[in-house]
């Protein structure tokens, strides 16, 4: 690992006052909405190359109305095309916040795994004793393996 070992702390006000910031996020944007995975597949999707196409047909439809139907709802996509642009900083600033929280929660995680293995094997080695026979068995659970059933054979034919 190229990262240098992380020595922090979080004190509970801190955390209380990042989960108010997040929910104060979530209360400035109340039309947020929660797909299932099976509404996100089937809608199209915008990325970069699709950024310029919708804003060249939104171009084309302001400056030529006259040819859409009566049912098209210009005002819309524009609104939803302000929206779309005003959101996309924020996503990227939320997206590039939560790569930083995940990869620091894997690492200090590693961390503290990696120290308890050290608790674990130095509590083995000092034998018994030293009345951590039961602490020792228990943590050894994590690594039990669970016996496989045999699987029936087949009957000879």
């Amino acid at each position: 690992m190229s990262t240098a070992p992380i020595s922090a702390t979080l004190t509970q006000s801190e955390r209380d006052a990042v989960l108010q910031a997040i929910a104060t996020i979530k209360e400035k944007l109340p039309f947020l909405i929660d797909l299932s995975n099976e509404e996100r597949k089937a809608l199209p999707k915008m990325g970069d190359k699709s950024r310029a196409f919708v804003s060249k047909a939104l171009e084309v439809a302001t400056q030529n109305p006259e040819f859409l139907p009566r049912s098209f709802d210009l005002n819309e996509m524009r609104k939803d095309v302000q929206l779309f642009e005003a959101l996309y900083p924020v996503l990227l600033s939320l997206s590039q916040l939560k790569e930083l929280v995940d990869d620091t929660s894997l690492a200090v995680g590693s961390e503290a795994y990696a120290a308890a293995l050290q608790v674990y094997n130095y509590a083995k080695a000092s034998g018994q004793g030293a009345g951590l026979d039961g602490v020792v068995e228990e943590m050894g659970q994590r690594f039990a393996r669970k016996s496989r059933k045999s699987k029936p054979q087949a009957a000879a034919l």
